[in-house]
């Protein structure tokens, strides 16, 4: 039977997703200019108070996206909490340092990022086509963007305004700034004193080559005609398995069926987010509920409930979660 209306408010299709133009302060910055921000899961950090957010339960972490035409880049920025990127579509040239010039890596689809915290990274879809990645954000409070100081400067005149409350005020479509708020400013060199600029070694290890995933041996989803990856580890049992090592609180792990394969019947405490890379999965619980989930879709799973995946074609999808599956 089709999902239960609780279990229908929990899938959000990617046709469905309702994106942001102006959800930050650089988005009216020439090159900036044509990106679009969702929020999925959580808060996330969106400047802009009218960013639509799908799904408010909090999970631990949040998960958001981003979809950029070609040439079209998200300015240098840092974070306080774990930021890590999945590649949908496309093809992403990550940069990082004060002025992007201290190192670079190319991802295509399948393929993962993990940016450490205190680091400024900016991301530009160089493929031929509309690109779009999926964000998680550790935490349910991630905190707020730390932007590069030449990035509030040339937001300036663009009628983009941040106040230091964190709300963007968009005055092209007649907001004012309210009376006696403080208005961001390009951080003095103090104040970005604590950002640091990883040299490309130690950015190497923060990347999970999707080409390059090793199924772990003995996963108890990956049985049968399954392949389970740990690309994240948030348990030391399988720590060692990990594409990418520092702990970030919650875990990724990514899934490869072929036609018709199955899980095993499966339990989880805590939250389980599924977003589907590629082809059709069937997701299914004990209590009669199913859907077919496609490529791009994102779901989330209740704790404790009994569910199965089935692959309806040779299928792709990653796993976010807290804690581990059990029988």
């Amino acid at each position: 039977m089709p999902l239960s209306p609780s279990l229908r408010e929990r899938l959000v299709r990617y046709e469905e997703l309702r994106p942001c133009t102006n959800a930050f302060i650089d988005a009216r910055s020439p090159g900036s200019d044509q990106k679009e921000n969702f929020t999925i899961i959580g808060p996330g950090v969106a400047e802009n108070p009218h960013q639509h957010v799908h799904i408010t339960e909090p999970h631990g972490f949040n998960i958001g996206a981003a979809r950029q035409p070609p040439g079209c880049t998200n300015s240098l920025h840092s974070h306080t909490t774990a930021e890590v990127f999945v590649i949908h579509t496309g093809r992403w040239r990550f940069f990082w340092g004060e002025h992007g010039d201290a190192g670079e890596v190319f991802l295509v689809p399948g393929d993962t990022i993990s940016i450490p915290t205190d680091v400024f990274r900016g991301f530009e879809n160089v493929g031929d086509g509309m690109g779009f990645m999926f964000a998680v954000l550790g935490g349910d409070d991630p905190g707020r963007v730390h932007w590069a100081p030449h990035v509030i400067e040339k937001a300036a005149g663009y009628g983009l305004v941040l106040l230091e409350s964190g709300r963007l005020i968009d005055t092209t479509e007649g907001e004012q700034i309210p009376a006696g708020a403080a208005v961001v400013h390009p951080s003095p060199r103090g104040e970005i004193a604590h950002i640091r600029a990883p040299l490309a070694s130690e950015m190497s290890l923060n990347v999970a080559r999707g080409a390059a995933a090793q199924p772990m041996p003995g996963a108890f989803l990956g049985a049968g005609a399954n392949r389970e990856t740990v690309v994240i580890s948030n348990s030391e049992a399988d720590g060692a398995q990990a594409q990418i090592a520092p702990p970030h609180h919650f875990g990724l792990r990514k899934l490869s069926f072929d036609a018709g394969a199955a899980t095993p019947l499966y339990t989880r405490s805590g939250p389980e987010v599924l977003l589907v890379q590629a082809g059709e999965v069937s997701w299914s619980n004990d209590a009669g509920d199913e859907v077919t989930l496609r490529a791009g879709d994102t779901f989330t799973v209740p704790s404790a409930m009994r569910r199965q995946l089935r692959a309806l074609t040779g299928a792709e999808l990653f796993i976010v979660a807290t804690n581990p599956a059990t029988p």
